[in-house]
């Protein structure tokens, strides 16, 4: 049973740390977010794909305002799923800083690029979660639901993300991962996606950044509150 389990795990790409490198964009943003954990100095960190890189661009206004006061550090990639983060943590990113808090979204790509399915996908979200844990005891994960995609409540990847959210959320413990939903403000009642805060149905829009922003602050400060 326990080789079955080994075997099968060796099977599961999210759970796989695997590098870009070939990218010449990213070997150079994970050195500098290398360099950035070497000289250390922030309480909060965001890691994640996109929509965390995101923060750099159409989210700035609303990451000045809300999360640059906390001493907040990105750590979002574009295209990342949960293997290139697992590997970008075993190679000097994040962990030696010991930060405070670590602002955790993860996954979409996992199932956008097909790559895994939804348990696989909660699989590597939780691996994150353990790595994270493992190397920094100190720090608590804030772990957010994946962000709702596809423009309707019935839309292959909006099921696909929902599912892999509800098999993650069970590894927030309360004491060294907290979960929190954050995609509610971006559907309207009937299921669709807000366009104006989500113009491509998954990337955020200036003002989806403000929106994403207000839901986050409060969960972030109840677990700063902690430590």
């Amino acid at each position: 049973m326990v080789l079955f389990a080994a075997i099968t795990a060796m099977q599961v790409a999210a759970l796989q740390p695997v590098d870009r490198n070939s990218e010449a964009w990213w070997a150079e943003r994970h050195a500098a977010c290398v360099e950035t954990t070497k000289k250390g100095g922030f309480d909060v960190a965001f890691l994640g794909d996109s929509i965390t890189q995101g923060w750099e661009g159409a989210g700035k206004q609303a990451w000045d305002k809300s999360f640059a006061p906390l001493k907040s550090a990105n750590f979002g990639f574009s295209g990342d799923r949960t293997e290139h983060v697992l590997w970008r943590l075993a190679h000097g990113e994040l962990i030696a800083a010991k930060p405070k808090v670590v602002v955790l979204m993860i996954g979409t790509n996992n199932l956008g690029h097909a790559s895994s399915n939804p348990a696989q996908t909660a699989q590597g979200v939780r691996a994150v979660c353990d790595a994270i844990v493992k190397g920094s005891p100190s720090t608590r994960v804030l772990l957010l639901g994946i962000l709702p995609r596809g423009e309707s409540a019935d839309d292959q990847l909006r099921v696909a993300v929902a599912q892999a959210t509800e098999s993650f959320r069970a590894r927030a413990d309360g004491t060294e991962v907290f979960f929190a939903d954050t995609g509610y403000p971006f559907v309207r009642p009937d299921g669709k996606l807000k366009a104006l805060l989500m113009p491509d149905l998954l990337h955020l829009s200036e003002g989806g950044y403000e929106v994403w922003a207000k839901a986050i602050l409060p969960q972030l400060q109840s677990v700063l509150r902690r430590n």
